[in-house]
């Protein structure tokens, strides 16, 4: 049996670099007249299990929650409650007193799951600011059903004293994710998707599919043209409206995340990295790095030495 190696999947890839370690797991149940006010440190998912509520963020007009929708939430404080404008407790607060399942307000009208997830790579704040504050998905779409039973598994899995059960728990918050970013790329609009928009253009993802499978390439307008069937001016015009950054730029950006990414392992020198990438000279990877990160490839090596 021959098993051939996938194309190069640019999302794939990014998250790849980004790192997703669980954070934890919790489950809310509550009733009558509540709200209770969250601050998520990066990101965080839930899914209304049972009844409705309303989910509010400053800024932003308060959206209803029903069972079966689901919502991701990124770096941004917000408040579910069984009404907007009621008075918000601080959810660390409850918590605190019950640990990762709470019950709050009289009654039992409503029930939510979610989990948290830390990204732990440097590139992870490229990642996170492409999303926008929160993400919904209703339960009338066909992707909340497969939502829901990741995170039902999460919990169960977060729960358990099973070998392999925190490796499972990174690896369902890794589809949880990959899951909102689909729904969100399928479903915004192209202008607010930055590089992501990208990837709903076959002729631009074709090009940005052979920059991400071949990062020691000295990518040349050229060639990229070639492989979209275009000319270089329309090609170069319709990748910096999808994308917004030049083609040139963007496979130099993505040459200089891999770089970070090896050099943050600590195990590789300066030297080793550059020649991995197609660098005839220590000083030329130099100059490309730091105009990329700011600081030299030394530098950002030692940063990750412990």
């Amino acid at each position: 049996m021959i098993i051939q190696n996938p194309s190069s999947d640019p999302l794939s890839d990014v998250l790849a670099l980004a790192g997703l370690k669980a954070a934890c797991s919790v489950r809310l149940r509550a009733g009558g007249q509540w709200a209770l006010r969250f601050q998520p440190i990066e990101l965080k998912f839930n899914v209304v299990l049972r009844g409705e509520c309303w989910l509010c963020m400053d800024g932003l007009p308060p959206r209803h929650l029903c069972a079966g929708d689901c919502f991701v939430v990124s770096r941004t404080p917000f408040v579910l409650a069984s009404a907007p404008q009621i008075p918000a407790v601080n959810a660390s607060e409850v918590f605190a007193l019950s640990g990762s399942s709470a019950a709050y307000g009289v009654g039992d009208d409503v029930e939510l799951l979610g989990g948290s997830v830390s990204l732990i790579s440097p590139g992870a704040a490229d990642l996170l600011d492409l999303l926008p504050p929160a993400i919904v998905i209703h339960a009338g779409s066909g992707g909340a059903s497969s939502f829901a039973w990741l995170l039902d598994e999460l919990d169960r899995e977060w729960q358990s004293t099973q070998a392999g059960a925190y490796a499972m728990c990174n690896d369902l918050l890794r589809l949880i994710f990959v899951h909102a970013l689909r729904h969100h790329i399928t479903t915004a609009d192209i202008a607010d998707l930055a590089w992501l928009g990208g990837l709903r253009d076959p002729d631009i993802a074709s090009v940005m599919r052979a920059v991400h499978g071949a990062p020691e390439k000295p990518w040349r307008l050229a060639d990229m043209a070639e492989i979209a069937s275009m000319s270089r001016s329309s090609f170069a015009a319709l990748f910096k409206a999808r994308v917004g950054q030049s083609p040139v730029e963007y496979a130099t950006c993505w040459r200089m995340k891999v770089a970070a990414s090896r050099l943050s392992r600590g195990d590789t020198s300066v030297a080793a990295v550059a020649a991995s990438l197609g660098y005839l000279s220590d000083a030329a990877f130099g100059v490309a790095f730091r105009r990329v990160h700011g600081v030299s490839p030394g530098q950002y090596r030692r940063a990750f030495q412990p």
